[in-house]
């Protein structure tokens, strides 16, 4: 492989951050903007169809957004340009943006820069020729929360991360399509694990998929590498959760800035995710975040 090819490995700062953003008062709060400190809803992991439909209203929200801030993405725009996007549509919408004071984060969105594995605070950086970056946008109307993510390519990309991208999201994809009543949660993480291990990459495992709706963040884990025997619980019809593997080109091994928010890559490698929400159905798995 040519050097041109290759991926270069990342040397991100933090940027400014600008003030936070203005969510009209008519618009439902989620409980946690309330207290401090981590959620405390209470709810099944298998929801109605009622609730189902919900979800479904809020993941075509943030499903759009997450389309808008991505037709925005080019070189010299910042990661702070991109919240304000996916902010005024959500709002727009009657909808609050989940992420925006979430345990104290600042910002409506993340946005995760090549080396960024999640939780990429938005900025004053701008996006560079090159460069990979995901957006993660999680919309709350009706009480529930729908959560997505997708990665964009800045400019023209190196064939490495052009194909880490590629892989990722057909990673999620296989994921989701090994879901079925029945069968154990951790049947998603093998799928997805040996699909990225044809390529030799890594499958972060200290952050994982998770249940959603009430919550934005339930108790239901669901990992991305090979856990079994671990996870085992069943799948049910009705169950909700998210789907959102994150593979890397080299180590698994993650550190934290001190804005204790943004996780990167210890070797600085790439590292790429896709997300979706998706309820369990009677023959297999249905995405509640489309657009």
């Amino acid at each position: 492989m040519n050097k041109a090819s290759r991926a270069p490995l990342g040397t991100l700062r933090p940027g400014r951050i600008s003030k936070t953003r203005h969510v009209p008062s008519n618009i439902e709060r989620p409980e946690y903007m309330f207290h401090d400190g981590p959620e405390v809803v209470t709810a099944s992991d298998v929801k109605s169809p009622e609730v189902v439909e919900r979800i479904r209203t809020a993941g075509k929200i943030a499903a759009d957004a997450l389309a808008l801030a991505g037709e925005a993405v080019a070189p010299g725009v910042t990661t702070d340009e991109l919240d304000a996007i996916a902010h005024e549509y959500i709002t727009s919408q009657g909808a609050y943006p989940s992420c925006l004071g979430y345990m104290g984060f600042r910002k409506s969105v993340c946005t995760s820069i090549n080396e960024v594995i999640c939780h990429g605070i938005p900025d004053d950086r701008p996006l560079e020729e090159g460069d990979i970056v995901n957006i993660d946008v999680t919309a709350y109307k009706n009480g529930v929360h729908g959560d997505t993510c997708a990665m964009y390519l800045v400019g023209e990309v190196d064939e490495e991360s052009r194909l880490l991208v590629e892989r990722t999201e057909k990673a999620m994809l296989r994921g989701i399509k090994a879901i079925k009543p029945g069968r154990e949660i951790n049947v998603i993480g093998k799928v997805i694990s040996a699909y990225a291990k044809r390529f030799d990459y890594g499958v972060i495992e200290d952050y994982t998929g998770h249940g959603v709706g009430e919550a934005f963040h339930s108790g239901l884990i669901i990992p991305h590498y090979d856990a079994a025997p671990g996870y085992s619980q069943v799948m049910e019809v009705g169950m909700v959760f998210t789907v959102e593997p994150m593979l890397t080109m080299g180590t698994i091994e993650w550190e934290q800035w001190d804005d204790g928010w943004t996780v990167v890559t210890a070797d600085r490698g790439r590292t790429a995710q896709f997300e979706h929400t998706v309820v369990v159905t009677d023959d297999g798995a249905q995405i509640l975040t489309l657009p």
